[in-house]
């Protein structure tokens, strides 16, 4: 007799407000698919009222119900509190991007900061040998960069913001390796940095970015960027330009989605060029 579990649905989701331009259900039910899964991997938009409720149903564990799911804007936040079992990576960010259940309780963890290192890696191997990396942006999104940074064991991590204050808060959370700069102080902290990371949304679906001088990095640094609309950013661009090795912000996204995959339908996916592709085309499309 076959083993019942075979045929067993599993769910999972991507939840956010909006969230018709999510990519995430394209990069899971590739995996779905390549594995042979009998699962599905659906974008849910729910309000920020409504989130406390989806979270409360989801707990509920009813047969049918979702496992768990990715979490997105604006609900990273929200996800993190009212998360049972929390890990370190969440607590530290105060912020969650994946969720599961598990004995009744809602674990929570963030794979941002995964994501964007697993990216590094795969497309610019050695480049944590920067003793430097500037970090363009103190806002949510620079968080979890400047996390996996300093974990990886970066020696000195500079941020930089328009509003100070909010890089002295960053500073403060991730430690004595992360410092704080007023946007001025921009060409002063290139100087031989190994890394340049931009967090902000300059250059987001084609709007322009203002002129950077990379030639005052080292000569061995990697310039990248959050932001994959379009693939090769202004900032990319430039960087390139300036004969500087870059790696685009689509791979983190790509990256970011393993660890969930591998919780909710118990196997180890690739990021591969093949699923890459498929993101670029449905990129094109829109």
């Amino acid at each position: 007799m076959a083993d019942s579990r075979e045929t067993l649905t599993i769910n999972a989701f991507v939840v956010g407000y909006p969230i018709k331009h999510s990519r995430s259900p394209i990069i899971h039910s590739y995996w779905l698919k390549k594995f042979g899964i009998a699962g599905s991997y659906k974008a849910v938009e729910v309000s920020p009222d409504d989130f406390a409720n989806f979270i409360a149903t989801l707990k509920q564990g009813k047969p049918g119900t979702a496992v768990g799911g990715n979490v997105t804007i604006p609900h990273k936040q929200a996800a993190y509190q009212l998360a049972d079992r929390p890990d370190a990576l969440a607590e530290e960010l105060g912020a969650a991007n994946t969720v599961w259940m598990e004995e009744g309780e809602l674990h929570a963890t963030n794979t941002d900061g995964y994501g964007f290192v697993s990216n590094l890696d795969e497309r610019h191997p050695g480049w944590d040998r920067a003793e430097r990396a500037v970090v363009l942006g103190a806002g949510g999104a620079s968080r979890a960069v400047i996390q996996s940074l300093r974990d990886r064991g970066i020696a000195e991590i500079h941020v930089l913001n328009r509003t100070v204050e909010r890089a002295r808060e960053l500073a403060d959370r991730f430690g004595p390796r992360v410092f704080s700069h007023p946007q001025v102080a921009l060409y002063e902290v290139m100087q031989g940095a190994g890394l340049f990371v931009n967090t902000t949304s300059l250059g987001m679906d084609g709007t322009e970015a203002p002129h950077l001088d990379f030639s005052l990095l080292a000569a061995q640094a990697v310039v990248t960027d959050i932001v994959y609309v379009p693939l090769k950013t202004p900032i990319l661009k430039m960087a390139e330009e300036q004969g500087m090795a870059t790696v685009d912000g689509l791979g983190m996204l790509l990256h970011q989605a393993k660890p969930g995959f591998e919780r909710w339908f118990g196997k180890t996916p690739e990021v591969d060029e093949a699923l890459r592709s498929l993101i670029i085309e449905d990129m094109e499309k829109h």
